[in-house]
């Protein structure tokens, strides 16, 4: 087994949170807007040369996109300590470290990185930790440093609470995380409270179980892989098709999102 391989006994699939449920099945791309977003969503953090700050890099998948890039420099931080081994394998030849703590609080100098990277986790945090990281995501960057986020996003603008609630309560008994997205203007604005000035937002289809989504992101192999442990295993099959099925109940109202804010250049940045 590789450093990359997650065991699929190690823990019984009725109570894995959805990301670490597909990511066990073999799926590597766990983010809302696939590698299309994010791809994009670097070209505009504009990484090349750049002290860049990955918070939460998982297994390691966009580090690897990252660290083709070349940035002068790359730091992981994630609260999982048996995710790092995988991504400083990945970042080795850019010499980058990853870190084992938490987002809201990395430990990190102030002003210390020019692009801070956060994909699909702000969405798994309640409006008091989402506030938090992109407070540390502030302090952490430069002037003239980017922030860019990559999430789930809920449409139109207008949506009602009710809707919201709906799709969330969904959502929370299919991928068993509280997930809570939101509309691309809140995203925004989430940013903007923290001081950012917001220079780019993109938008893709929220098609993580899509199977032409799933072919692109992962290669036809990976893809088939992912199919026969679907099959092989009933329990993780169940959860894989509650979830699908969630997300397209609510497909019209369920988005990728992508945002990078940009610390302005002239600043008076309160650190903690």
């Amino acid at each position: 087994m590789s450093g990359h391989e997650i065991p699929l006994a190690s823990r019984s699939f009725d109570d894995l949170p959805g990301h670490w449920l597909l990511a066990r099945l073999g799926k590597r791309v766990l983010r809302p807007g696939g590698l299309e977003l994010t791809t994009r969503l670097l070209g505009a953090a504009r990484i090349a040369d750049a002290d860049v700050v990955e918070l939460g890099p998982g297994l390691g998948r966009t580090a690897r996109d990252i660290v083709a890039l070349r940035p002068r420099s790359y730091v992981g931080v994630d609260d999982t300590a048996a995710a790092t081994a995988a991504v400083r394998e990945v970042v080795e030849p850019v010499n980058g470290t990853v870190v084992v703590a938490n987002a809201a609080e990395t430990g990190l100098p102030d002003n210390s990185a020019d692009v801070v990277v956060g994909e699909a986790m702000l969405t798994m945090q309640g409006d008091k930790n989402k506030r938090a990281i992109v407070e540390e995501a502030f302090r952490v960057l430069r002037p003239g440093g980017r922030y860019a986020i990559h999430e789930l996003g809920l449409r139109p603008d207008s949506i009602s609470v009710d809707v919201k609630d709906d799709i969330r309560k969904n959502l929370a008994r299919s991928i068993k995380v509280n997930a809570r997205p939101l509309t691309a203007a809140e995203w925004t604005q989430l940013l903007t409270e923290a001081g950012f000035e917001v220079e780019h937002v993109d938008y893709a289809d929220m098609a993580l179980l899509n199977p032409k989504r799933v072919i692109a992101d992962e290669g036809l192999l990976g893809a088939l892989k992912i199919v026969g442990n679907v099959i092989r295993h009933p329990a993780a099959r169940k959860r894989v098709l509650g979830m699908r099925s969630v997300f397209q109940r609510h497909r019209d109202s369920l988005a990728a999102v992508a945002v990078v804010g940009v610390v302005p250049a002239v600043t008076d940045k309160v650190t903690r």
